[in-house]
């Protein structure tokens, strides 16, 4: 089991199941967020029900020298981090058109180069150990054609699959999570309701199905899960649709 784990996007949704989950299996967590507030009561209530240590590393990760602070927590030898999970992240509107260039180029900033550099940072330490796990939160739709979200989340799988062959030998495992919908406040954020998104009920997940699935896929190796036999089911399919036809199924939700 590892003995610490670093979370980003630790204050709600995906990141803090991520940080319950590990911490209940025995981990300290160093939870890393832009909202001390919401990641100093995650980090209370993980110490009080896990007994394990929780830091909290307030840093807004698309800020070059915020940034620098969680890339010298995991470079940090003397206190090491076994696992990194990379969940930061948020939505926009499908209309790339319409969207604020400034916004998408931050939300390109946030879902690529942010956890590259943090794999980057995290890697040395690791391979250096022999050991180490990386896991970056993708989403299914990185399988069909949703602007730019569908974009980054694709970069994320593709890299994350690579990363995995290269260095699953030398005993660092790299494994993407490809989610479907999923009941956490990330919708919620954009102004969204899941009632209200014209996706059936039984498409949603619940996040610590996802979180538990796809922490036993890392464990044993792989270098992508997809949580829930539906959504594979799914992806599988959408695989083999056309672009137009996949792109007008992907206009449903976030």
């Amino acid at each position: 089991m590892p003995k610490t784990v670093l979370v980003t996007g630790a204050s709600s949704g995906l990141g803090a199941e991520y940080a319950r989950r590990l911490a209940a299996r025995g981990a300290d967590v160093v939870l890393v967020g832009r909202d001390r507030a919401a990641l100093d009561a995650v980090a209370a209530e993980i110490r009080d029900r896990y007994r394990v240590q929780a830091e909290v590393l307030v840093a807004d990760l698309t800020k070059p020298r915020q940034r620098a602070k969680v890339e010298a927590r995991l470079t940090d030898p003397e206190r090491p981090i076994e696992v990194l999970v990379n969940n930061a992240g948020f939505g926009l509107p499908l209309a790339f058109e319409r969207n604020d260039i400034e916004d998408e180029a931050r939300h390109l900033e946030l879902h690529v180069e942010v956890p590259m550099r943090l794999m980057h940072a995290a890697l040395g330490p690791m391979l250096s150990r022999g050991h180490g796990r990386i896991i970056n939160v993708a989403s299914v739709a990185a399988y069909t054609p949703r602007s730019t979200y569908g974009a980054v989340k694709r970069w994320v799988v593709e890299f994350s699959r690579w990363a995995n062959a290269a260095y699953s030998p030398s005993g660092v495992t790299v494994t993407a999570v490809c989610p479907g919908f999923t009941h956490t406040n990330f919708h919620e954020r954009m102004g969204l309701a899941p009632g209200l998104e014209g996706v059936a009920d039984w498409l949603w997940l619940d996040a610590d199905v996802v979180v538990e699935q796809s922490l036993r896929d890392a464990a044993r190796g792989r270098a992508v899960s997809i949580p829930s036999v539906k959504w594979k089911l799914i992806t599988a399919a959408a695989r083999l649709l056309p672009a137009s036809v996949a792109a007008a199924a992907g206009r449903r939700g976030r």
